[in-house]
């Protein structure tokens, strides 16, 4: 079935003659070229040349925001009384990123030839990972497969807009410290240089600052290769380490939890992630043992991740999922609380929800005030960067107005 539904994938470019002689091009989804050609001439055209449209060469990557748009728009559609079929399709029509299109048209391809909906999107691992696919699943043998899309769909934008947050969190400063990072060297290769000559021609000794802004400057601009190499390496080097190694990842995600202010926000996100995506799964009717395996993805930090393994063994035997969870030290006593209190009640996937939505708050509310606390902070680290590059610059001409 794989190979299959990759031929259905491919879009191909015709060109020929209709009845008239006049010439005619378009574009054409199929299977392979052969299905082209006879469509064409069942609808009266002599095809003359039928190719695979090639890839685009800096194509748009599917992220997770415009597979969370398309859930609520199918959500919406389902819930309108429309086939599975054809939401996809019209989805796929009204989309302007070809891989969606591409996509979209496979999945509706294969929904029309008896497949089921989940099988679908199991094919596409990368955009659809095995919470959504679960998800649909539950849906389609319940019979409320527009409901289950619904909860898709909200369950994605709030997971979305939170690590649009976190994200924002973490490169506003990144971004500034870079931005400085360049004015410092442009200074230091372009202007220092202009000064340097100007004092050389003092014959009197420079103050100790100047001194060393001098030194800096000549030592950047003769070893600026091996520094960049330098640099370039070591970033390289812990982005491969990182993607490669378990051990790397798991203990960059707990060093990231300890850190002052960042490590508040991200343990708040995944607190609210956990919360929001094991109610999702709950709400569903997935028993709390599967959910909690996916759950465990949906996190979005390998301690986190850990700890949800580990309390599914610990619910697997027996225990209340409160329980389980306060064993990880991870989870803060309201949230226990709020766990504990729905087991009793009946109504966990509300309490979780509730969880949810309070960290989720949390979470907006430091990143909103962590950026008007790191505003001037990286202002005044910029100003102090280049001021003192300035001041050591000016220092031997004040000197030398001082003496005149």
């Amino acid at each position: 079935m794989a190979r299959s539904a990759e031929k259905t994938q491919q879009i191909f470019t015709w060109s020929g003659t209709d009845r008239h002689g006049n010439k005619v091009t378009g574009e054409m989804e199929a299977q392979g070229p052969a299905y082209v050609r006879s469509t064409l001439r069942r609808e009266g055209i002599n095809p003359r040349s039928v190719r695979k449209k090639p890839k685009a060469l800096f194509a748009k990557k599917v992220k997770p925001k415009d597979i969370s748009v398309a859930s609520r728009q199918v959500a919406t559609m389902l819930g309108a009384g429309l086939p599975i079929a054809q939401s996809y399709k019209a989805i796929a029509d009204g989309t302007d990123q070809p891989k969606i299109r591409e996509i979209f048209s496979a999945i509706r391809l294969d929904v029309e030839s008896g497949t089921a909906l989940s099988e679908a999107l199991q094919k596409y691992p990368r955009q659809f990972d095995a919470l959504y696919t679960s998800l649909v699943a539950v849906g389609e043998r319940s019979g409320n497969l527009d409901d289950l899309m619904d909860k898709v769909a909200l369950y994605m934008e709030n997971i979305e807009e939170i690590k649009a947050k976190v994200k924002g969190a973490l490169w506003y400063p990144a971004a500034v410290l870079a931005v400085g990072f360049i004015v410092t060297v442009l200074l230091l290769v372009f202007v220092i240089p202009q000064f340097e000559d100007l004092f050389s021609s003092f014959g009197a000794s420079l103050p100790a600052l100047t001194a060393i802004v001098i030194e800096l400057s000549q030592g950047f601009r003769e070893l600026w290769l091996q520094i960049f190499a330098i640099i370039v390496g070591a970033i390289v080097a812990l982005s491969m380490s990182y993607r490669r190694s378990e051990a790397m990842r798991h203990r960059v995600d707990r060093i990231s939890l300890r850190l002052p202010v960042f490590g508040i926000i991200l343990r708040k996100a995944a607190i609210s992630r956990y919360a929001r995506t094991l109610a999702t799964m709950f709400g569903a009717g997935v028993p709390l043992v599967d959910g909690l395996e996916s759950v465990a993805g949906a996190t979005g930090n390998r301690v986190y991740s850990d700890a949800c393994m580990s309390i599914r063994e610990v619910v697997s035997g027996g225990q209340a999922l409160s329980s389980a969870m306060s064993q990880t030290g991870l989870f803060p006593a309201m949230v226990l609380q709020m766990t504990s209190t729905g087991e009793e009640s009946g109504e966990l996937e509300t309490m979780l929800n509730k969880a949810a939505d309070f960290y989720e708050r949390e979470v907006r509310e430091a990143v909103d005030n962590m950026s008007k606390l790191i505003e001037p902070i990286m202002i005044s680290v910029l100003g102090g960067l280049v001021g003192t590059l300035v001041v050591a610059m000016y220092l031997p001409i004040f000197k030398m107005g001082a003496i005149m």
